[in-house]
């Protein structure tokens, strides 16, 4: 998947935004005010932030060397993916997976209206 695909896959998300909150370069898509995926535009190769379940991401970074724990970030919860050499299968459910986590942290509020959309 390359920059475009992922962003309009997020976009077509119910309630997804794109922000640049810390610089020009870093755009972070957000599911009401939450992040689910980072992505720095002009890193190469193509990498995204995603957060996942802890058992969930041990087990990635063992069987994909493109996965580690994301720098800046609570490695527990979030990797960092280089997208090359990854499937499409495998990126979208760890994009659908982030957004899940996300969505489901948000207020029964919150959920409701997103999904009222």
């Amino acid at each position: 998947m390359d920059t475009n695909e992922i962003l309009d896959y997020c976009l077509a998300k119910k309630g997804v935004t794109e922000t640049f909150p810390f610089d020009n370069e870093t755009l972070v898509m957000k599911v009401d005010t939450k992040m689910f995926l980072l992505m720095p535009l002009e890193k190469q190769p193509l990498q995204i932030n995603v957060k996942t379940d802890p058992e969930w991401s041990a087990e990635l970074r063992e069987r994909y060397p493109q996965i580690t724990g994301a720098y800046h970030m609570n490695k527990t919860h979030w990797n960092s993916v280089i997208t090359e050499g990854l499937k499409k299968e495998l990126i979208v459910k760890l994009i659908d997976h982030s957004y899940d986590l996300v969505f489901k942290s948000l207020t029964k509020k919150a959920q409701n209206t997103i999904n009222n959309l």
